[in-house]
């Protein structure tokens, strides 16, 4: 139900934190991995990959710029490249108050946590449509773009990463409305408070830290390693009738 044998996946944001455990779970269920990241030197993701026995490839781009994000597909379709599983898990962060928010900083964060994920969806979804379904999965492809907390909230200081999940959160049931009665899932899993680079801020704030703290059910911040079983849920045929859904993965926060 959980095997994703043969199958191969890109995914965004995999050089750390949740994408890269992501990239790592989808290997260790079968997949082979396209990592798309800015520094195609940092090899830490695709090393642990490789020794798994999986396939890696890097495309390197940079998806703040959206020319680099529209020649990622056809480069890779161009090579013969057969894409079964699509996760957009990269995302940039940028805190100011509301009233002092600059223009560049709002549009760099749509543009990476939203625009680059409607291109990669639109073109590999495309490129999923051609394809029969598979054996493994039950279906043509599977895509999993990665949503937050602020789909659903407004939070402090962060008015464009909320605006861009809040988006990424319709985007992904617009595709499924559209894709899934012609075999491609699309879901979205919304993480609550991780431990990772991206919340260094929060972490660092004494007094924001133990006030969220406090209101998680679970006892504790999640970790990237939180992801790797609702990514590959996801991906594969236990998942089969599972489309449209942004799926909150955050120690109950959300039901406090």
């Amino acid at each position: 139900m959980f095997s994703l044998k043969d199958h191969t996946a890109l995914v965004t944001g995999g050089t750390r934190g949740i994408g890269q455990a992501v990239a790592i779970a989808l290997a260790e269920a079968g997949a082979d991995v396209i990592l798309v990241q800015r520094n195609a030197k940092d090899d830490e993701t695709a090393t642990a990959i490789r020794k798994l026995g999986r396939r890696v490839t890097v495309v390197a781009a940079d998806l703040s710029s959206p020319t680099e994000v529209k020649r990622i597909v056809p480069e890779l379709l161009d090579e013969g490249r057969e894409i079964r599983i699509l996760v957009n898990c990269a995302g940039i962060q940028r805190r100011y108050p509301c009233e002092e928010f600059p223009d560049e900083d709002f549009n760099e964060v749509i543009q990476v946590n939203l625009n680059s994920v409607f291109t990669l969806c639109r073109d590999i979804g495309a490129h999923m449509l051609t394809l029969e379904p598979s054996p493994v999965t039950g279906r043509k492809g599977s895509i999993i773009n990665f949503a937050s907390l602020l789909t659903f909230q407004g939070g402090l200081t962060v008015p464009a990463y909320a605006a861009s999940k809040g988006a990424v959160g319709q985007l992904t049931k617009s595709f499924a409305n559209e894709w899934t009665s012609k075999g491609i899932t699309v879901n979205a899993i919304a993480p609550g408070y991780i431990e990772t680079e991206m919340n260094t801020a929060l972490l660092n704030d004494k007094e924001r830290l133990a006030s969220i703290s406090a209101r998680i059910p679970a006892g504790r911040w999640g970790t990237p390693e939180d992801f790797k079983g609702t990514a590959v849920y996801l991906a594969s045929k236990a998942s089969a009738y599972v489309s449209g859904h942004v799926l909150v993965v955050d120690g109950g926060w959300m039901g406090r």
